[in-house]
């Protein structure tokens, strides 16, 4: 069921973006008089789910979910049709029109991507304010991966300052971290000393490297509040509300003391644990992954500010702005050794949302993939929105039209690359699939 939920937001997203991407280009087209022959969502190779010829443009819905497309008259696209090559152009052709047409033509798509994802923005801040936790809010503070702890930080500190700024939400520290270039920070000790920890500047590097993204987790009780049907723990009589004391008699306050312990045992783990107030053992084993299928009690205060809806124009804008910002800055770890295994498919893109519906994650996830799918459309890629614009702009500013043979070509390349890419990022999310 979980999955179906996952599924159903994903294709309900997707058919928005795509939709919506491609009005972009087809409004401007037909302003321009534009022969637009046809308008899908995803791919119609062989045959159609649903297709309706309304005038001269046939609209229909496609059985291969990779995108979708508008087939646009006597222009060199992923269809491939170069036919029209060999015939004067006709003047409500894409090769007639002027470059600077031509050039809106193609950024209509990315410009809807832009806009939607400001735009939803806007309304996730207007009609349900943004959350946030203070750093008094996290009780217990933070527990600390052993790579940061070299640096000064300790188990239970609390995180007063980022660059000597208090943060809006405390919880966005492994985020900046990551992506933007933090160069220190005040903390709170358990001991109540106050202290700034200054950093390394490739931080996010080295994060990246050792595979620590998130070197701050929120401390919690070892209280559990979930137990997995048919896992180890269930098997072995674990409860809502058992409270953990010890695991092979190594006593345990948090919950990542908790799980340090079940990774480093090996073959049987013993438990105590107290219920009602009486102490049990238990002994289970893991799965193969060094899992026993329990989850935490959370303890957050979270709170939320409301905006005004003048207020939400500038900071549901602000919001769309670093989300593109931080996308852009994560590409320095994409291509990387490291980075080629980390490029996630349709299951990565999937896995995003909640198992159970929500409309406000819903509507954050769709803003992100809206602004995502437009910064990767303006690539300069043949095949891609961004290598159309390339090389509109080039005959733009040069005066010279790229030759036909050139552009077809270009085309055919950028198709090769994108699939491979396409097969690459559904290949590392298969591998990781079965690995598990």
């Amino acid at each position: 069921m979980e999955i179906l939920i996952k599924a159903a937001q994903f294709v309900l997203s997707l058919s928005f973006l795509i939709v919506l991407h491609e009005l972009g280009h087809f409004i401007p087209a037909k302003l321009f008089k534009t022969r637009v022959e046809k308008f899908y969502l995803f791919f119609d190779y062989k045959f159609s789910i649903f297709k309706k010829k309304i005038g001269e443009t046939v609209y229909g819905i496609g059985w291969i979910p990779l995108g979708g497309y508008v087939k646009i008259s006597g222009m060199i696209d992923e269809s491939m049709d170069t036919e029209h090559l060999n015939k004067p152009a006709e003047p409500w052709e894409f090769r007639s029109k002027p470059a600077w047409q031509r050039l809106i033509i193609m950024l209509g798509g990315v410009i809807v991507n832009f806009i939607l994802g400001i735009l939803i923005y806007i309304m996730i801040t207007f009609v349900w304010g943004i959350d946030f936790v203070k750093p008094n809010d996290l009780k217990y503070g933070f527990s600390v991966h052993q790579t940061f702890k070299k640096y000064g930080f300790k188990d239970g500190d609390k995180i007063l300052k980022f660059d000597n700024t208090q943060p809006e939400n405390v919880l966005n520290i492994n985020k900046f971290l990551f992506l933007r270039n933090i160069s220190s920070l005040e903390v709170l000790h358990a001991d109540n000393k106050t202290e700034v920890i200054n950093l390394p500047k490739d931080v996010g590097n080295m994060m990246w490297e050792n595979g620590v993204l998130e070197p701050f987790t929120i401390r919690i009780p070892a209280v559990i509040d979930t137990v997995i049907p048919n896992s180890p723990a269930q098997k072995a009589g674990l409860l809502k509300k058992d409270k953990i004391l010890k695991i092979n008699n190594v006593p345990v306050q948090f919950w990542s003391e908790f799980t340090s312990e079940i990774i480093k045992s090996e073959g049987d783990i013993t438990l105590e644990i107290e219920r009602n107030g009486e102490p049990i053992h238990i002994t289970l084993k893991t799965d193969e992954n060094k899992k026993i299928g329990v989850a935490p009690v959370t303890t957050i205060t979270k709170n939320t500010k409301k905006y005004s809806f003048t207020e939400s124009i500038s900071k549901g804008s602000s919001l769309a702005y670093w989300t593109l910002k931080d996308y852009i800055t994560q590409f320095k770890y994409v291509f990387t050794k490291k980075g080629a295994t980390s490029i996630g498919g349709f299951i990565s893109i999937g896995n995003i949302f909640p198992s159970s519906w929500s409309w406000r994650s819903f509507w954050g996830i769709t803003a992100f993939l809206s602004i995502m799918l437009g910064f990767m459309n303006l690539l300069p890629i043949p095949a891609l929105d961004g290598g159309h614009v390339m090389f509109t702009l080039y005959e733009m500013i040069s005066g010279k039209k790229p030759n036909d043979k050139f552009l077809e070509y270009a085309q055919i390349t950028g198709f090769i690359l994108l699939i491979a890419l396409l097969l690459l990022a559904n290949g590392n999310d298969i591998v990781k699939l079965f690995s598990k």
